[in-house]
């Protein structure tokens, strides 16, 4: 009776143990620094002929919803024209840009592909596609305002999106602009057509954004030719698609309908009809 029990005893601990061991094992594998040990989603987005994308949807032109709701711009365009060759169809999700990277790595969304750019740290989260758009940022200030270099910022308050490229570069580089804010931190905003009401408002000075996106903001107001531009020193960015560390299947079937889409043409033409001619931006002098 006794060796039983004992027997009883030991296949239970046995079992507890091993479900323990599962656990542990379910809980390394879904850390955030730990992408890599994740199954490739490739063949059940294939399987499932559906992927779902995040999107800041009032980024203009890259994003964004026209008055009658409907998602347009250059990403949509292009994102659309990539899946389409696959045989896939885009679901199109709008999130918290600010928590971009969880949405991806929690399995919430498949891609980020929202005029997405290139850097260090978000490097550290995720795995990019090959750069298919390049862009600079430029200072946009109301011509009334008397500023007309980057130093005339100097205690002015600047804007900028929470959780942009725009917001990395700022901070990755405080000698081109940020000395001038004479320690006064950028207002942040979720979205930059908040920024252009508060700017247009003058409760803030200066918005730090993407030239694409403040050349069709400003072609689409009433009196485009109340903003000026100006150009720093800051680097173009790179724009890319976000994924997942472990989707390797797919990172390599965008960066293929890219290459192609590059070599035929579609993405210059695509350029052209969102971006237009891109007329010189005055540059700053210090």
């Amino acid at each position: 009776m006794i060796s039983k029990k004992r027997k009883i005893i030991v296949n239970t601990l046995v079992a507890f143990f091993f479900f323990v061991g599962l656990i542990w094992a379910a809980v390394v594998v879904s850390k955030p620094g730990d992408q890599s040990a994740r199954p490739d989603q490739w063949d059940r987005i294939q399987s499932e002929k559906t992927i779902t994308i995040g999107l800041d949807d009032t980024f203009v032109p890259m994003g964004f919803r026209d008055k009658q709701g409907k998602l347009i711009g250059f990403d949509i365009d292009l994102a659309e024209k990539v899946f389409a060759n696959l045989g896939i169809k885009v679901k199109w999700q709008t999130i918290d840009w600010t928590m971009k990277e969880t949405e991806l790595n929690t399995g919430n969304i498949d891609l980020l592909w929202n005029g997405y750019t290139k850097t260090p740290e978000r490097a550290k989260q995720v795995a990019f596609s090959k750069d298919y758009h390049q862009a600079k940022l430029t200072l946009v200030v109301n011509k009334t305002s008397g500023i007309r270099r980057f130093s005339d910022m100097t205690g002015k308050s600047l804007g900028i999106q929470t959780g942009s490229s725009a917001e990395t570069d700022l901070n990755a580089h405080p000698d081109v602009l940020k000395k001038y804010l004479a320690g006064r931190e950028a207002v942040g905003y979720d979205s930059f057509d908040k920024a252009f009401t508060d700017l247009n408002a003058k409760r803030i000075d200066g918005i730090l954004v993407d030239e694409d996106y403040a050349r069709y903001y400003i072609e689409h107001q009433a009196n485009p030719d109340d903003y000026a531009l100006l150009s720093g020193d800051f680097q173009p960015s790179e724009d890319v698609v976000g994924m997942r560390k472990s989707d390797h299947g797919l990172q390599k079937a965008i960066n293929r309908e890219l290459d192609r889409l590059q070599k035929d043409g579609f993405i210059n033409a695509l350029e052209e009809r969102w971006f237009g001619p891109r007329p010189a931006m005055k540059k700053e002098m210090n």
